[in-house]
């Protein structure tokens, strides 16, 4: 009996886009798919929470967007319904309940496969799907076994630039998209910014964001952006940050307002001193930030809130990059 091929995509989908759908037509036309099964996670491991739309409104704007490639792409509503942080793993053990006639095969960026050892269970993943990575721009495929993650490399038998064949009779397969500049993360600033995104996102999905007023500007719960720096310099120190300065940037150009830098004696101290801080405006002020990266490193983590720019950096990474520098010509906050 012949197997149903299935690919899963999954993701936030905070909003679904036109690289979403690229990826998903792209990837459905080289593999033969017979259908791809879209999944809004509920909240992922390796996503700090930001700023955003519920899980019932991307789910909502995934089942719009995927419209548009007609009975290709089928949304599944299983990680949202089962709440928590979504993992894979679980997901795929519900699915082959759902479908046990079905063959995966799961979907994933290069970005993420170049961190895949870090994901839960990864190794039993790969003994239930062929994995699908797909080109991200500005990364390249890996183009021997010894450039693949550590954790997959000795997982695979043979390579032959576009294929690996894994031990256990799996397959790796890469395939190239045409490139596409749309991020989620891009799309939300857009919006917050007042700037069009029709050319980012289909029209509908564009027009669900319009109506429920999703990715605004967080400028509105924050009032005085001076007022609220000084309350994350003083939440900082008292965390233990090192060398906590504040800066007023608008009589300069620069892409904020307001910028805040902060050091911890170590990527763990960097790292828990930004969480800290995030949960503190949360439980304050209501919000989550815009967005967040840097948090899995702890090297120099970068929190934005619009108008003030967060920078928690490990100190000796801090020293390589002198920021303050920059900042020269705006005015420094007495904290």
């Amino acid at each position: 009996m012949t197997k149903t091929k299935v690919g899963i995509f999954g993701g936030s989908f905070d909003p679904i886009h036109f690289g979403h759908l690229n990826s998903m037509e792209t990837v459905a036309e080289r593999l033969g798919l017979d259908k791809i099964k879209a999944i809004p996670n509920f909240r992922g491991p390796l996503r700090p929470q930001t700023q955003g739309a519920t899980a019932e409104q991307r789910l909502e704007m995934c089942r719009i967007g995927a419209g548009e490639l007609g009975d290709l792409v089928e949304v599944d509503d299983v990680e949202i319904k089962r709440e928590g942080v979504s993992y894979t793993i679980d997901t795929l053990k519900s699915l082959e309940k759902s479908e046990p006639d079905a063959q995966f095969y799961l979907i994933i960026g290069l970005d993420q496969f170049n961190k895949f050892g870090e994901w839960k269970e990864f190794d039993e993943i790969l003994k239930r799907v062929d994995l699908v990575v797909t080109s991200r721009p500005g990364l390249e495929f890996p183009y021997s076994v010894e450039r693949f993650p550590a954790a997959v490399r000795s997982l695979v038998d043979d390579f032959d630039g576009r294929q690996a064949l894994l031990e256990n009779g799996r397959n790796i397969h890469f395939v190239q998209l045409q490139d596409i500049e749309a991020s989620a993360t891009e799309i939300r600033k857009k919006i917050r910014l007042e700037q069009d995104v029709q050319h980012l996102v289909p029209l509908a999905v564009s027009e669900y964001i319009r109506e429920n007023r999703l990715y605004e500007s967080v400028a509105k719960n924050i009032g005085d952006f001076q007022k609220f720096t000084l309350f994350c310099a003083h939440h900082l120190k008292e965390k233990g940050g090192i060398t906590v300065r504040a800066f007023d940037l608008t009589n300069i150009e620069a892409p904020t307002e307001f910028t805040l830098i902060a050091s911890g004696t170590s990527t763990r101290h960097a790292t828990s001193i930004a969480e800290s801080l995030v949960k503190e405006i949360k439980k304050e002020y209501g919000i989550w930030p815009q967005s967040i990266e840097g948090v899995s490193e702890g090297r120099w983590i970068v929190i934005d809130y619009g108008s003030l720019i967060v920078h928690s950096f490990y100190d000796f990474v801090r020293g390589e990059y002198r920021l303050e520098n920059l900042w020269k010509a705006g005015k420094e906050l007495e904290i």
